[in-house]
């Protein structure tokens, strides 16, 4: 089967007066459909970078990302891949209601029709939300908050979703129970997923497979597929299992290792 997401040695540096940032050395990076990929390495390294160039905010200096097997300049409007990007912060708007909120991608992209609004009701109500749809964002729980972003992402029907660290913000446990809410959600409708974290037990915990990035300018130094035999539904109880830790500590030695390479 064709990969949904293929980027082919890709590398970018930033430029200023000053000269050149590299960022990213050769990526080369296959994610299949459905799967649920996470990404960690060093601070700064380029992994939000990394995303900006999947998400078409920033073109490659050198390689290509294909989308299904076509390039950014081969898509026509009606071919592209839909991508879903949530960020760290929920980013919604105070003076909109949280069904307002939720309704904008919709809005903006003239899709607006019963179908989708249907859409969206029924997912504030299957994950909680429907009752507070005519509160403000400043009446809902952190936790509340990035149910209601991952709605308003979902709204648009994405085929891929980008995910920023949007758990970073969250105290400890609300980030257990909705960052575990969020990846079943996901897997649940069957969507691809790219999460960006620094956190390699969230990584471990949620993804079908982990990605580790060497510092600056960032190149692959390991890829390592997550398999348990228990189901993701609890994260404390897949943080109990003897799988988990070998797979962080794998993990972790690879990431303190600078010599390590793909």
């Amino acid at each position: 089967m064709q990969p949904i997401l293929s980027l082919r040695d890709v590398s970018y540096s930033y430029h200023n007066l000053k000269g050149e940032t590299p960022a990213l050395s050769h990526i080369n990076l296959e994610i299949s459909e459905g799967s649920f990929v996470a990404v960690v390495g060093p601070s700064g390294c380029g992994k939000s970078t990394l995303l900006s160039i999947i998400a078409r905010l920033l073109a490659p200096e050198e390689g290509e990302v294909l989308y299904r097997g076509l390039s950014a300049k081969d898509y026509c409007a009606d071919s592209a891949l839909k991508i879903g990007y949530m960020l760290q912060r929920d980013h919604l708007f105070e003076w909109r209601t949280v069904y307002q909120n939720v309704i904008l991608g919709l809005e903006l992209t003239h899709n607006l029709t019963k179908e989708n609004t249907d859409y969206i009701l029924k997912l504030l109500e299957d994950y909680g939300l429907y009752g507070f749809k005519d509160k403000k964002p400043s009446e809902l729980s952190g936790g509340m908050r990035q149910r209601a972003a991952l709605i308003r992402t979902m709204a648009v029907h994405p085929d891929l979703l980008l995910l920023d660290e949007p758990f970073s913000a969250l105290d400890f446990q609300t980030r257990l129970s909705v960052s575990a809410d969020i990846a079943n959600i996901i897997r649940s409708t069957g969507k691809t997923a790219l999460l960006i974290t620094h956190d390699l037990s969230e990584a471990i915990t949620l993804a079908d497979r982990v990605v580790v990035l060497s510092r600056r300018p960032a190149g692959i130094k390991r890829e390592m597929t997550i398999r348990y035999e228990i189901g993701r539904e609890d994260p404390l109880a897949v943080r109990g299992t003897a799988a988990y830790q070998t797979y962080f500590n794998q993990l972790w030695e690879v990431l303190t290792d600078d010599k390590t390479t793909a």
